[in-house]
């Protein structure tokens, strides 16, 4: 995350681990496969911290700004977005965790719409599955396009914002705005 997948080399990683390159090929063929491993276990990692933020039962809206919070704070270190490092130098793997990310988001981003719709958070007559396809474009667009993690980050806080308006009931208005104060970039 701190050097970006291009940038870092087995020699990095070897002294990093302090151990032989020849160590880490003895587990990975190559770099790729390094990388595809990699980010297999970064979007496990991913979606047991969302199961745990899910679990907490906050109101939807409070869900996904705890969920913004956590990959604000997993990717604090990188300088570039890592999807979009991915979508410029390795683009079969960026292939690969968009289609895994697809099916985990799309679920996640419907139970959250009708979890806020019986809330009274959002409105009740959304198409649940359009607006959870159109957030899922907003989020991925930005990160494979937006070459800067804090500027991914901004864009993603004014996507969610826009998201949840787009959605709301004056009362999950209220909500957004208390969590629009609360947040901090």
């Amino acid at each position: 995350m701190k050097l970006g997948f291009k940038s870092i080399t087995m020699d990095d990683i070897a002294c990093e681990m302090c151990i032989s390159k020849k160590t880490i090929y003895k587990y990975f063929a190559n770099k790729e496969a390094l990388i595809e491993e990699s980010t297999a276990l970064v979007h496990k990692e991913v979606y047991h911290i969302i199961d745990t933020i899910v679990s907490q039962n906050h109101n939807a809206i409070q869900e996904n700004f705890e969920i913004k919070k956590m990959f604000k704070e997993l990717f604090k270190t990188a300088d570039s977005s890592p999807l979009y490092q991915l979508k410029k130098h390795y683009a079969e793997i960026y292939e690969k965790v968009i289609s895994r990310e697809l099916n985990e988001c799309n679920m996640w981003f419907i139970q959250n719409i009708e979890k806020g719709i019986e809330q009274g958070l959002y409105r009740k007559e959304l198409n649940v599955e359009n607006y959870a396809k159109f957030y899922y474009s907003l989020i991925f667009s930005i990160n494979g396009n937006t070459s800067s993690e804090k500027e991914a980050q901004k864009l993603e806080l004014a996507a969610l914002e826009y998201h949840t308006r787009a959605m709301a009931t004056a009362e999950g208005v209220t909500e957004l705005e208390k969590q629009l104060l609360n947040y901090t970039l």
